[in-house]
């Protein structure tokens, strides 16, 4: 009867340890999970801020884009309009003259040697 009890001491510690190494097993794949969820939420909040920085800056171009004062900005500027009240000036050129082309510049290749080229890409120059 002796022999039985202690055969039962060594089949229940052999249990016990095996058990422990999977607790342990199962709360490290736990903790290597909760690692990777937390450096995906730190990414996610990153992208949340940069999309919620972004909204606010649409918001404010639409709420511009659609005042007036972006309508007479554009009839002023780019659209070449008038107000009620303005003098538009028109620069006429004087009688008798002719407007002189502006010459554009020509380039013109210089040649080189093939001793120069090499230099150049030895050296530097």
């Amino acid at each position: 009867m002796k022999i039985v009890r202690f055969f039962d001491k060594r089949v229940l510690i052999v249990l016990g340890v095996l058990i422990l190494v999977l607790l342990m097993m199962d709360f490290n794949n736990r903790m290597g999970d909760l690692s990777r969820l937390k450096a995906q939420r730190a990414t996610l909040t990153f992208q949340v801020d940069q999309l919620l920085q972004t909204e606010q800056l649409l918001d404010t171009q639409i709420a511009y884009a659609t005042s007036d004062l972006a309508v007479q900005d554009y009839a002023r500027n780019d659209g070449k309009m008038a107000q009620t009240g303005d003098v538009p000036i028109v620069p006429i050129a004087p009688q008798g003259s002719t407007p002189q082309p502006t010459p554009t510049p020509q380039n013109v290749p210089t040649v080189v040697s093939n001793w120069q080229l090499w230099f150049a890409l030895f050296f530097g120059q």
